[in-house]
């Protein structure tokens, strides 16, 4: 360690194969949360979610699909509101998550956002989305687009979360569902399978080693009082 007079050696570790390699499975079904950003009576993110957390089951996970109807704006209410619990709750709760947003004016719903918003980056030092799988898809009214799935990858790697590679952009969403809101056979809805699937493989890939992926020698340095400070927006 003479050549690193930089490093802290008591928090310094070598990356362990063993233990990354074998940890104790968990058996119960993967906990997938389920978002959508549009409060459209027939809004198409809420169906192609719909879709997805069926295909989910079929794979054997359990899913929540948050409804944001009565969500308030972030910090026009405090965290204590009903629906800001619940929506921290289910983060807590989830293994997993789908974000899916309409694409309005070539970017992600405020819907969308203001969920996301509420997710907090840490509670008592503790990041309730860190190491947790994700998926993103978005609906388009118009010809194909891929902005604000780029923006939810933004968004995953800054809460921290694992986006998987693949992701689901469904164009002229309206042509897709039937009058049953059930979506119709095509490519586009192979893709969503795609996407789940790889949803699953990679949440039971990560979830009983998120500890040991997301564990940073910087944050070793740091107690949780002085993590929770340093990321802690209230004085912004």
């Amino acid at each position: 360690m003479h050549d690193l007079p930089n490093l802290d050696t008591a928090s310094f570790a070598v990356p362990d194969g063993d233990a990354l390699m074998a940890p104790r499975l968990s058996t119960h079904p993967p906990r997938i949360l389920l978002l959508h950003g549009s409060l459209r009576e027939r809004s198409f993110s809420r169906l192609v979610s719909e879709e997805a957390a069926r295909l989910l089951v079929a794979m054997g996970a359990e899913t929540r699909c948050f409804d944001p109807r009565g969500l308030p704006l972030p910090d026009s209410e405090d965290a204590s509101h009903p629906k800001a619990q619940e929506l921290r709750e289910l983060a807590q709760w989830a293994e997993g998550m789908v974000w899916c947003s309409p694409e309005r004016h070539g970017a992600m719903t405020g819907i969308m956002k203001a969920q996301i918003d509420w997710i907090p980056l840490a509670l008592g030092g503790v990041r309730p989305t860190q190491g947790k799988t994700l998926a993103v898809m978005q609906v388009c009214g118009g010809s194909q687009s891929f902005n604000t799935v780029n923006q939810l990858r933004i968004l995953g790697r800054w809460m921290r979360m694992l986006t998987i590679p693949n992701q689901s952009s469904v164009p002229k969403a309206f042509l897709e569902f039937g009058d049953d809101d059930r979506m119709k056979p095509s490519p586009l809805y192979d893709r969503i399978v795609d996407v789940m699937e790889e949803l699953v493989k990679f949440t039971l890939l990560t979830r009983d080693r998120s500890d040991l992926l997301t564990d940073r020698y910087s944050e070793r340095k740091e107690s949780a009082e002085e993590v929770s400070r340093r990321v802690n927006q209230r004085g912004m």
